[in-house]
């Protein structure tokens, strides 16, 4: 059995109805996964950002993520970072023990790399483009990225707009069409449940943001399992001294958390 944790990196609070996808999203997440494999999902608390358009926002989420995958790397086999700038990834694989964690753009892109030739990111807003590709570029993938382009709607937007649909269809057919990507990537958490009625009116494999890393968290657990692959505890991969940790007293407490959904039978807490 497989145990996965689903980071939704943004703040809940049910009083101003910032949590109303949760359920919804771990909903998504729990369909996708096999049935050996349980997957609950954790937004952060009330007092953080309900979106993470802004780079100052990722500042102020950061510690709140890297204490959960610190606090509960014991009881998951994977953690799944939800938001495609892949916001503190590499610091949450510094302190995640055996487990594994992944996170949108780089597994989405590693994932379009299998399927085609070349692969276009459907993004929010032009705000999203120079991070992101940038971490295109770090991921050493931007020879094979055919665009990147906006669709020109904001996070909650891509829930709520009632064009958004044909919008994302638009900009697609014009990355498939001009800019020849074989594969599309929907470069935002945020758009999870429209990539089949995307396929189907493109033509092409579209990667939904939030399957595609937790697919990969799936995968990349179950070969730790079978075959002993866990991360590398060596060179750059050095974790932090536990003396250290425990001497300046870091992670204390248990980390702050809003909305809680439980894989085993969808219950919001």
């Amino acid at each position: 059995m497989t145990k996965l944790l689903y980071l939704h990196v943004v703040g809940s609070d049910p009083a101003d109805g910032s949590d109303r996808y949760a359920v919804q999203m771990q909903e998504h997440l729990a369909a996708a996964v096999s049935d050996r494999t349980t997957i609950d999902l954790v937004a952060l608390s009330a007092d953080q950002p309900r979106h993470i358009d802004f780079h100052a926002y990722e500042g102020l989420i950061v510690p709140d993520l890297i204490h959960h995958v610190y606090a509960r790397a014991a009881d998951y086999d994977g953690f799944v970072i939800g938001c495609f700038y892949d916001i503190g990834l590499r610091e949450a694989r510094e302190v995640s023990g055996r487990a594994i964690v992944t996170a949108p753009c780089q597994a989405a892109t590693d994932m379009a790399m299998h399927l085609g030739n070349r692969f276009s990111i459907l993004v929010g807003t032009p705000k999203n483009i120079p991070k992101m590709s940038e971490n295109v570029r770090i991921y050493g993938r931007d020879h094979a990225m055919a665009s990147m382009r906006a669709v020109g709607l904001s996070v909650w937007e891509q829930q709520t707009a009632p064009d958004v649909f044909e919008q994302m269809a638009e900009v697609g057919r014009v990355c498939v069409e001009q800019d020849g990507a074989e594969v599309l990537i929907l470069g935002c958490t945020a758009g999870f449940g429209l990539h089949e009625r995307l396929r189907e009116a493109l033509g092409v494999p579209v990667l939904d943001a939030m399957l595609a890393p937790t697919m990969y968290a799936e995968f990349l657990s179950e070969t730790a399992q079978r075959l002993g692959w866990f991360p590398s505890r060596v060179g750059g991969s050095v974790p932090p001294p536990d003396e250290e940790i425990r001497q300046w007293k870091l992670f204390a407490g248990a980390p702050a958390e809003g909305v809680r959904v439980s894989g085993a039978n969808g219950r919001q807490t």
